[in-house]
């Protein structure tokens, strides 16, 4: 629909999403249009009611989707609707939906003695592939970013002199994250390698056809060699920047500290990790304290 696709560049060119939010934005709302009958119906977006998408969340949740997700999908007819208010095309009756409510999961990660086991004593090979996969799995728990900002990195965003490398975040913020004197060693010795055999290309990781990688091929890597050191179910990217934050706040990090590391908005998005913390302390007082 001519209005979606309008809604759509909005949120690439305007307000400047990743093109994987893009995607999901465009998805949910297709999923949600479907759902209402507007391609088999006169429908306006003005005849839409509140009505409408509490039945469509409805629908969601009969076919297994999680609470979650559910309030994902949700928010993102939301903003359409904020959208089309805006635009003067139709009133946000998106907004007096509430979403299902959802329990509160910790994040899970990595034990300290896992991550050093697998970078410490794993031979990932000799060659470029052994060399990039040991260091997406580095970069990734000693600077906590995301799988986007590491499929973004160019060579020029890791400022050896600086001690930081730059990373571009959600909504194109720029970033600088430390490194440590251990990671800008191996950086240096991989990024002279690659432009040893792919030169002149800027993009920090390639893939063995000399191509910037991509999200799916990250998330395959990181999976594959999580599984060798750990029994989590969830072996993501996204498992080792939990790691990442819980390793600093279990060795005494200042909160606000971490959160301008990992590019959160507000210390609330931090205070999750509080929660694998705090677990860790009363596992230490039950051991400890006499009457406990």
């Amino acid at each position: 629909m001519q209005l979606i696709d309008k809604y759509i560049d909005y949120l690439r060119f305007q307000k400047r999403y990743s093109v994987h939010t893009v995607r999901s934005y465009r998805v949910d709302l297709e999923q949600f249009i479907d759902f209402i009958g507007f391609r088999e119906s006169s429908m306006k977006w003005t005849e839409v009611e509140d009505i409408h998408i509490r039945n469509w969340m409805v629908s969601l949740m009969e076919r297994g989707m999680s609470a979650r997700t559910v309030n994902r999908k949700l928010s993102s007819v939301k903003s359409f609707f904020r959208y089309l208010q805006r635009e003067n095309i139709a009133t946000n009756v998106a907004g007096v939906v509430k979403g299902p409510k959802t329990g509160k999961s910790l994040p899970v990660f990595v034990r300290e003695k896992e991550i050093n086991l697998l970078l410490d004593n794993y031979d990932f090979g000799k060659d470029y592939k052994g060399l990039r996969n040991r260091m997406i799995i580095e970069v990734l728990y000693e600077t906590g970013i995301r799988r986007a900002e590491l499929a973004g990195l160019k060579d020029s965003d890791v400022r050896l002199e600086e001690h930081v490398v730059r990373v571009t975040g959600k909504r194109n913020k720029q970033r600088q994250v430390p490194l440590t004197g251990e990671l800008e060693k191996d950086l240096q010795q991989y990024m002279e390698e690659k432009q040893r055999i792919f030169p002149g290309m800027e993009y920090l990781f390639l893939t063995v056809n000399g191509q910037p990688v991509y999200p799916k091929m990250i998330y395959r890597v990181v999976h594959k060699y999580l599984g060798l050191v750990t029994t989590l179910s969830k072996k993501s990217p996204h498992v080792l920047r939990h790691t990442f934050a819980t390793h600093l706040l279990n060795r005494g990090a200042d909160m606000n500290a971490i959160k301008e590391i990992l590019g959160h908005a507000n210390l609330s998005a931090t205070q999750i990790y509080t929660h694998s913390t705090f677990e860790k302390l009363k596992k230490v007082y039950k051991q400890a304290h006499p009457r406990a």
